[in-house]
């Protein structure tokens, strides 16, 4: 099966029907975008990850490829070797239901310019440069390949808007300002720079997490003095920003969970199965939280592994007792696991508020401020300067 011999448009009607059906597709203009973008001219191959770790590709010589294509589903588009020879993704074409669902939400108008961070395949930028013209949309991406590719892909399309590799934490100064900035890769923090180069009452919408699913999509206003807004409904997540063009590296994390001070919880071992306390919890976390496993038994891992760059970590057994029980294992200056069990208890008491009752702040200072129900509300976190 190849683009030529099956109507991909037929694809692209099928996939906008989806996604209006699942309410994410709302508007007349964002559908016609979506029926009017072969997405296949994007992604000309993707990789799957089998259980034993390898990596197998689909291109257009595969049968099935077309179809995978246009499902509403995330692809893998792009790899890269660590120093280590480990195999990890750099690209993907994010699952276009998430694409709308944050284009829908970005309220774009006609007349709005409109910055990208994370060029990746160029499929998000054809869908933005159809609804808004060449002159309107620009896009920047630190790898140097995937500019080349998408522009190339852009161009055979008609389409030219102004691409360019960069860093995105940058933005693009050249060519602002702009009425929106809509990120497709994660960070730490918000960038005081996109402030800079927003126009007052421009949104920016970010996948803000401190670490691994530690955070959700926030969509915020440019104030004279701030950034604020309040975190989508839906969890969503990206790929963290790279800081080079160069296959990132995997935090290593303790080999040796043998130590330390020792305790039980009855929470699960993967503490994102509560996202909201793991997201809240970074406010007393001594830096990015390293996540792995240790040892194995018959059922799979032994340990979760977690620690932080001041030497802090914890353990927790993966399997319970026969009472519910998992051990803990802690050791270095903080006591991790004891800093979730806190700040669960603490949302606990707050009535397990989801992420449509959090905001955030982010002053010219770096200062990212979380809040319950309102900004000058009684309940808040302080997430960085750390």
């Amino acid at each position: 099966m190849t683009a030529t011999t099956t109507p991909w448009r037929e694809l692209a009607h099928h996939l906008a029907d989806e996604m209006a059906a699942d309410g994410v597709l709302q508007s007349p203009a964002w559908r016609d975008a979506v029926e009017a973008t072969p997405r296949h001219m994007f992604v000309p191959r993707f990789y799957v990850q089998q259980q034993d770790g390898q990596w197998t590709e689909t291109s257009a010589d595969d049968d099935e490829w077309l179809a995978a294509v246009y499902r509403n589903e995330p692809l893998v588009t792009d790899l890269a070797t660590t120093t280590n020879g480990n195999r990890v993704t750099v690209s993907s074409s994010t699952k276009p239901g998430l694409m709308v669902r944050m284009l829908e939400a970005l309220d774009v108008r006609d007349e709005h310019r409109v910055l990208e961070i994370g060029t990746g395949t160029g499929y998000n930028v054809a869908l933005l440069t159809h609804r808004l013209g060449d002159d309107r949309v620009f896009s920047v991406d630190i790898g140097a390949a995937l500019v080349d590719a998408a522009r190339s892909r852009l161009t055979e399309l008609g389409l030219t808007p102004t691409l360019a590799a960069t860093h995105g934490a940058e933005g693009f100064p050249a060519h602002a300002p702009f009425d929106r900035i809509i990120a497709t890769c994660s960070l730490p923090a918000v960038p005081w720079a996109w402030a800079e180069q927003m126009r007052e009452g421009g949104l920016v919408l970010v996948d803000v997490k401190p670490s691994t699913h530690a955070g959700n999509l926030a969509l915020l206003t440019r104030h004279p003095d701030r950034l604020e807004g309040r975190f989508l409904p839906r969890w969503a997540g990206f790929m963290a920003m790279r800081d080079a063009d160069l296959a990132p590296e995997v935090v290593s994390v303790v080999e040796d969970v043998n130590t330390g001070n020792r305790s039980s919880t009855r929470r699960e071992p993967t503490p994102w199965s509560s996202l909201v306390p793991w997201f809240l919890v970074q406010a007393r976390m001594p830096g990015e939280v390293a996540f792995g496993y240790r040892g194995a038994t018959g059922q799979g891992p032994e340990w979760a592994v977690f620690s932080t760059p001041d030497g802090s970590w914890s353990a927790v057994r993966v399997q319970p007792d026969e009472n519910g029980e998992r051990e803990v294992r802690q050791g270095g200056p903080m006591p991790l696991w004891d800093a979730f069990e806190a700040t669960h208890e603490t949302w606990d008491n707050l009535g397990q508020p989801n992420w449509d009752r959090l905001g955030l702040t982010v002053t010219p200072d770096g200062r990212h401020a979380v809040w319950l129900d309102e900004p000058d509300g009684e309940v808040s976190w302080s997430l960085l300067p750390r």
